[in-house]
């Protein structure tokens, strides 16, 4: 098969409706930060897109497309990538080019035509099913009695969805005998605390103990309230600061949910000295390094305050995933929810390893908080570690 073919076969294929899934690889420049690519269709608002999730070293992107533009983005990944696997309802595709494009092909037909639909494929996606009565989330006010999700509550029913599979995602890197021991720090309502013990405990069968500390007494009280209700004995919330929180000497996931400025990179430290094997973290109000800035190459940007805030949180989240990088941890910045729901949508997602920075990744990471004249709370609670 020549090239040319081969492109307007895939394209043929995806625009007819035919792709379940697909990974495009190897890229043909060493200087491609974008290391994989992976597609899959999906239904926005009733229209059929093909959604690409761009992987780098360390962070995740998306975009979707629509399906009549899709063409011209295969096009141009093909022009970056020099394998493809792809997964269509009758056939499995495997395409290995040359540095001059010659096509090696390989084509497996499969037993039956598999039925893409993709309302119920999205449904039956989610780990947590809307339309399986869940006790906690009727408790906490996203579904009805019947187990039907409110329309108002859909937003937070996806958003819970998306957190179930961080927490699926870790899952290989949790302890297989022990108890698994949980904290949740800044747990507010809870809904992810709820959702996190139910997936865990009843759904995956795992010996967990976890704990939510806030320091609103009336919601604490309530949280705790239904998690008696409903029988979670090995479920407790607690009024607390992350700060003056000393109960533990190991612990294996930290969770922080939208802790307010230096309250992550507290809870941040504390689970680094825990030694958790899973952090998960989605920032808020990064007001640290906004007072700092002082960046004279960067004046046009920073002068508009709108700009430099926003700015300072993406770079005090690049900040804090590269510190945990360099004290034996695999991190990374994904998507938690969609932009079109809240600009503050970035998770911190860290495993650990136990592999330490090199003097180079220390060197680079100096270089970039000197330009900003920035001295992170994080750094200096973790440089015995550094």
């Amino acid at each position: 098969m020549e090239f040319q073919e081969m492109k307007e076969y895939l394209i043929e294929q995806t625009l007819n409706k035919q792709l379940i899934a697909a990974t495009i690889s190897q890229p043909r420049a060493k200087s491609n930060e974008v290391k994989r690519v992976k597609l899959k269709p999906l239904e926005i608002k009733n229209m059929y897109h093909i959604q690409i999730e761009y992987q780098y070293e360390r962070i995740l992107k998306h975009e979707n497309i629509p399906l009549e533009d899709f063409a011209e983005s295969l096009e141009n990944l093909f022009d970056q990538f020099r394998q493809l696997h792809a997964d269509f309802t009758a056939e499995k595709v495997q395409v290995q080019l040359s540095k001059k494009n010659k096509v090696m092909w390989k084509s497996k037909k499969t037993a039956s035509a598999k039925i893409m639909n993709l309302s119920h494929n999205r449904k039956k996606n989610y780990l947590l099913d809307e339309d399986t009565p869940y006790p906690f989330l009727i408790r906490l006010g996203v579904q009805t009695v019947e187990g039907k999700v409110k329309k108002q509550k859909y937003d937070k029913f996806k958003q819970i969805n998306r957190f179930v599979e961080f927490i699926d995602d870790a899952l290989a890197h949790l302890p297989k005998d022990q108890t698994v021991r949980i904290l949740d720090f800044g747990s507010g309502k809870s809904y992810l605390t709820f959702a996190l013990y139910h997936y865990l405990k009843i759904e995956k069968g795992l010996d967990i103990r976890v704990t939510g500390l806030d320091l609103k007494k009336e919601v604490i009280e309530e949280c705790a309230k239904i998690a008696d209700d409903l029988g979670y004995d090995q479920l407790e919330f607690l009024v607390g600061d992350i700060n003056d929180y000393n109960n533990e000497t190991t612990v294996d996931m930290v969770v922080t949910l939208h802790a307010c400025d230096v309250a992550t990179d507290m809870a941040l430290a504390r689970a680094v000295k825990w030694g958790a094997s899973v952090i998960l973290s989605v920032p808020c109000c990064q007001h640290e390094l906004n007072t700092q800035l002082n960046a004279p190459g960067l004046d046009i940007m920073l002068k508009h305050g709108l700009v430099k805030e926003r700015f300072a949180a993406l770079a005090t989240d690049s900040i804090r995933a590269e510190i945990l990088n360099m004290v034996g941890y695999e991190a990374q910045l994904v998507e938690f929810i969609d932009m079109e729901n809240t600009p503050k949508n970035i998770l911190i997602r860290a495993y650990k390893t136990g592999k330490k920075s090199s003097e180079e990744q220390f060197k680079s990471y100096k270089q970039f908080t000197q330009m900003l004249n920035a001295e992170p709370f994080l750094e200096n609670e973790l440089k015995e570690y550094l």
